[in-house]
């Protein structure tokens, strides 16, 4: 179902992409937008055994999206060094296929927003990120991507 690398050289192994994706502070997530035309947006994310997590608004674009169709795709790029001189670049990035839902569940949501706050905010003390979190619980809305496919590339 999903296309395998062509240039097998490449391919990264499966613990190379988990350590992208773990040392990754960004990537671009793309689902299928309005009028069948592909919508991607940057996020912070974690990664978390065989899902990605997000945290994002309870409405917009990208909820209308994954409400209509689950299929996403993520991209991180954990290295992209031009080579001007050599006409190249060097480059690593992982690529996940899989299905994305709003998480319901309180007690996953917390969990989760807790670790996006550790990785995004690690020298808060708990207190203050418990705060953030009671004051924009209502507004928060975290996705989870369960990681169907993962391949990872790279060029040095």
């Amino acid at each position: 179902m999903f296309r395998e690398i062509r240039r097998k050289k490449q391919t990264l192994t499966t613990g190379e992409c988990e350590k992208i994706l773990q040392e990754g502070t960004s990537g671009v997530l793309a689902v299928s937008g309005d009028g069948g035309y592909p919508y991607t947006v940057p996020l912070s994310y974690i990664s978390s055994g065989d899902k990605i997590y997000f945290h994002c608004a309870r409405s917009g674009h990208k909820i209308d999206a994954i409400q209509r169709d689950e299929k996403a795709s993520f991209c991180v790029i954990g290295q992209d060094h031009v080579m001007p001189d050599r006409f190249t670049t060097y480059y690593k990035s992982v690529i996940i296929f899989g299905r994305i839902k709003i998480i319901d569940d309180e007690v996953e949501k917390r969990r989760v927003l807790k670790k996006l706050c550790s990785k995004y905010a690690p020298s808060l003390p708990d207190g203050q990120i418990q705060g953030e979190i009671d004051a924009h619980w209502s507004s928060l809305c975290i996705l989870g991507l369960s990681i169907e496919h993962m391949s990872g590339k790279c060029y040095r």
